[in-house]
């Protein structure tokens, strides 16, 4: 396999990438390791991909477990993401206008790891059987989990306004 065989193959689902990547880094320093990283590993397990899914679910697969493993290698890397919340929002972020939206991307960073995973998966459009294939769930415990962080979100969005 050749780099131009592997980068027309997979960058025209970059952007799984970059989401993954905004949803758990805070800093300029992390984001750009974080690509870094992803990037590598795609490259580095491309090879054993066999397309028994779609290449953006696999996609999907690589990054957030590269995404999980980086963040934790450092105490530093989890505590940012306990402050995310308070933190400004990423420069994809910045640009949403909308203040129910900033204010649920700001909730969904302040989600425990595997459940931002889920619902980042379910806000992009990806079905319950390719959210089960990704994490190793069944599609029942996928479709229960992501009820309970809805649920989540709309009482942290509530109490929010509240607060407001």
């Amino acid at each position: 396999m050749t780099k131009t065989e592997f980068l027309d193959h997979t960058m025209p689902h970059q952007a799984i990438i970059f989401k993954v990547v905004n949803i758990y880094t805070d800093n300029k320093e992390d984001k750009e390791d974080l690509l870094q990283e992803i990037w590598l590993q795609l490259w580095l397990s491309y090879p054993r991909f066999r397309g028994q899914s779609k290449l953006s679910t696999w996609m999907y697969q690589v990054a957030l477990n590269t995404a999980l493993t980086y963040t934790r290698k450092s105490a530093t890397r989890d505590k940012h993401l306990r402050q995310a919340a308070a933190v400004a929002v990423t420069h994809e972020q910045e640009n949403v206008q909308h203040e129910q939206e900033r204010l649920l991307w700001d909730n969904i960073r302040s989600l425990q790891k595997a459940e931002k995973a889920l619902i980042l998966l379910y806000i992009d459009g990806i079905s319950y059987r390719e959210i089960a294939e990704i994490t190793g769930d069944s599609e029942s415990n996928v479709g229960t989990k992501l009820s309970r962080i809805r649920q989540k979100l709309k009482d942290l969005i509530t109490s929010e306004k509240i607060k407001q």
